[in-house]
């Protein structure tokens, strides 16, 4: 029995690698039969796209292999790890779990466990090496699947917010010069901010005069609420717009003079309908209703 020293990675490295090389094809074939059923997801990946992967992957560990050893953090392994990535990213994407697309990796460690014990089936601590030296490798390539998902779940979900908080604050034009911004749920910075730079944006591309924010759709107006409202009312102002709030309900009314906020500069009406009409009055428009004679 030879004794193999535990400090070679290089030969290390140079035995798995020729492990992968001669049976390449019979560890992409247990490997594909390995990720069959819910591990597979076959609704969402094709077959022949999966197998492809996987023979690029053995590949990319074969080269990884012989350059680097079982050192995964080395510049040997950056096309595997940029693999990795794009697979990671992807079913993040699609809608795989993390458990799932991280058992893309951990699932190769049967088939490669059985051309190890095949090559040392009479050596039992030269097997115990490799299957460790193997174990090593998978286990940092699995948990790189995972920390590549994360942050790509993190950033699917961080854009999904940014697109809503769009779609939350829209800028509507009533009339010539007269812009609506109704707001719906709890103002925070992040939103106040997207509220800012909505309103002021629409504020410069029609030039409007009035801006109408109407809060009927927010619960409740604390200190935080009203000074974030007033930070857009502000910088409205310095933009050449006046601002008029709408929707003040007499429970919104109560907490404001209740708190001691000051909006006594600020045009404050019950209704959208109320603050266009005093938005027409500040562009110098009126409206007259026509009456008809009737017939006797």
């Amino acid at each position: 029995m030879s004794t193999i020293p535990m400090n070679s990675v290089s030969k290390k490295g140079a035995r798995l690698a020729s492990i992968v090389t001669r049976n390449e094809q019979d560890i992409v074939a247990e490997w594909i039969q390995e990720m069959a059923g819910a591990v597979r997801r076959s609704d969402l990946i094709k077959e022949g796209e999966l197998r492809l992967q996987c023979s690029q992957f053995v590949g990319l560990m074969k080269d990884g292999l012989e350059a680097a050893g079982t050192n995964f953090q080395s510049s040997a392994w950056d096309k595997t790890r940029d693999m990795l990535g794009e697979i990671s990213g992807s079913r993040a994407q699609q809608g795989f779990a993390p458990s799932e697309t991280a058992a893309f990796v951990f699932s190769a460690k049967r088939p490669l466990f059985t051309q190890i014990r095949k090559e040392y089936r009479n050596d039992a601590e030269a097997m115990a090496v490799e299957m460790w030296a193997a174990t090593e490798l998978l286990d940092a390539m699995g948990l790189y699947t995972t920390e590549v998902y994360q942050k790509s779940r993190e950033g699917i979900i961080r854009r999904q917010q940014e697109e809503l908080l769009e779609l939350s604050t829209p800028v509507v034009k009533l009339w010539e010069g007269v812009l609506a911004l109704p707001i719906i749920g709890t103002l925070d910075s992040a939103r106040t901010q997207v509220v800012m730079e909505s309103l002021l944006q629409a504020i410069v591309q029609t030039n409007s005069r009035v801006a109408i924010i109407d809060i009927t759709g927010v619960p409740t107006v604390d200190t935080i609420v009203a000074q974030h409202l007033l930070k857009t009312i502000t910088a409205a102002r310095l933009m050449g717009a006046d601002c008029i709030i709408s929707g003040v309900r007499p429970q919104i009314a109560q907490t404001i003079v209740h708190l001691g906020i000051n909006l006594t500069d600020v045009i404050t009406k019950a209704t959208l309908s109320a603050a266009f009409a005093v938005a027409l009055q500040k562009l110098g428009m009126t409206f007259v209703r026509e009456t008809r004679n009737q017939e006797k």
